[in-house]
């Protein structure tokens, strides 16, 4: 059924994305495919880079890699069967660049009970709806 299913990750909000890992362990189980865990990092803006350390971004992406392999090595299918991926720019660019690399199936996203800020400015769930090349499930 699913061969490869993407699993979007904000890392500073892993309970939003328990269920959907949840979903997609059970999805991944049942066809014997692979999940691919990706967080995202948001660009630093230039006017902060003199008052952050000069190897910032290394440090924060091998802080993020680690995090997110932690929480890879959680997950309760086989070894290989879960890989983990960070990027750098923006949330739903980068994920669904990262599903067509990936060649993912599917897209498992975990999404916040809709609140009034998110009708009126969006949401990232919302554009990676739009906007996939695969099939995407949206977990509450």
């Amino acid at each position: 059924m699913y061969k490869t299913i993407l699993v979007p990750i904000d890392l500073a909000d892993v309970d939003v994305a328990r269920p959907a890992i949840d979903a997609a362990v059970e999805l991944a189980s049942a066809s014997g495919g692979t999940l691919r865990l990706v967080t995202v990092r948001s660009l630093l803006p230039v006017t902060y880079m003199e008052y952050v350390p000069a190897d910032f971004d290394v440090t924060a992406k091998a802080d993020a890699e680690k995090e997110l392999a932690a929480l890879a090595g959680s997950i309760a299918l086989p070894a290989g069967k879960v890989t983990s991926v960070v990027r750098l720019g923006s949330i739903y660019g980068e994920v669904l660049e990262e599903a067509k690399a990936c060649k993912a199936d599917l897209i498992v996203v975990g999404s916040h009970r809709p609140s009034m800020a998110t009708y009126l400015l969006g949401s990232n769930a919302k554009t990676i709806v739009r906007h996939a090349v695969c099939s995407v499930l949206v977990v509450r």
